[in-house]
C-alpha cells in the first residue's frame, strides 16, 4: 500500500515552493510540544496541542497511539508518528488519521491551490501502489472535489480504489487549511459485507471541527 505520509510530503514541498518568496503573511507558528496532543472523552477526541475535535460512531475506536494493524496494512511508522489521532473500526480495520502542521510564514492558500495540491499527490499514490503490488494492480483515481469542514477555510478531497487479496480498498486524502495550520486527513475503507464504513467515515468528517483558541 502507498505510504500516505508521502502524499503529505508532496503537498508540503509544493506549498513551500508556492510561498517561498515575498512578504511574510503570518508570524512563525510556535507549537508547544510539551503539551499532550489531546484527550479522549467517550467517543470524542478534543485536541490540546492543536485546536480541533472529532467524534466517532460508538463501534469505532479513537486513540493517540498507532494501532498495531496499520503497519500490517502497509502504513509506514515514521509517517504515522506525526498524526495526532487515529480512528478505526476494529471489525474491518477501516481507519482515518488526522495530522496538523503549521504553515510556513510565506505560504499562501486558496481553494484553487488546495485542490491543485491534493491532485498532485495522486501521481505518488499510483506509483507506490505499483511498487507494492506490481504493475498489474488495477487503480482507479477519482476527480478532486472541494469539501466543507467546520472551521476550515479551504479543503479538497482526492481518493482512489484498488483491490488487494480480493478486498476492495478506498484510500483517500483530504488536504485543508485553517489559519495558521495545514490539515491532512487520511483514510482507508476496506469494503466488507455488512459494514457501513463509508457512511461512518462521512459521519466522522461531519463531526470534525477546528475550534478557536481561548
Amino acid at each position: 500500500m502507498a505510504s500516505k505520509k508521502c502524499l503529505i510530503g508532496i503537498c508540503f514541498v509544493l506549498v513551500l515552493l508556492i510561498g517561498c518568496a515575498g512578504v511574510p503573511v503570518r508570524e512563525a507558528v510556535k507549537v508547544d510540544l510539551s503539551l499532550p496532543v489531546g484527550k479522549i472523552e467517550g467517543n470524542q477526541f478534543i485536541g490540546i496541542r492543536y485546536p480541533f475535535r472529532v467524534s466517532a460512531p460508538s463501534h469505532w475506536k479513537l486513540t493517540t497511539e498507532i494501532p498495531k494493524f496499520m503497519e500490517e496494512l502497509g502504513y509506514e511508522n515514521p509517517g504515522l508518528e506525526e498524526s495526532e489521532v487515529f480512528i478505526y473500526n476494529p471489525s474491518t480495520q477501516s481507519n482515518l488519521q488526522i495530522d496538523f502542521t503549521p504553515a510556513g510564514r510565506y505560504a499562501k492558500f486558496s481553494q484553487e491551490s488546495i485542490e491543485w495540491l491534493a491532485t498532485a499527490a495522486s501521481g505518488s499514490f499510483k506509483e507506490e501502489l505499483e511498487h507494492d503490488y506490481g504493475k498489474d494492480v488495477n487503480t482507479e483515481v477519482y476527480p478532486t472535489e472541494a469539501v466543507s469542514l467546520k472551521g476550515v477555510q479551504f479543503a479538497a478531497k482526492k481518493y482512489g480504489t484498488y483491490t488487494v487479496k480480493g478486498v476492495k480498498r478506498e484510500q483517500g486524502w483530504i488536504y485543508g487549511f485553517s489559519e495558521p495550520y495545514q490539515i491532512f486527513i487520511l483514510y482507508m475503507i476496506l469494503e466488507k459485507e455488512g459494514s457501513n464504513d463509508r457512511q461512518d467515515i462521512a459521519k466522522i468528517l461531519d463531526s470534525f471541527e477546528v475550534t478557536s483558541r481561548k
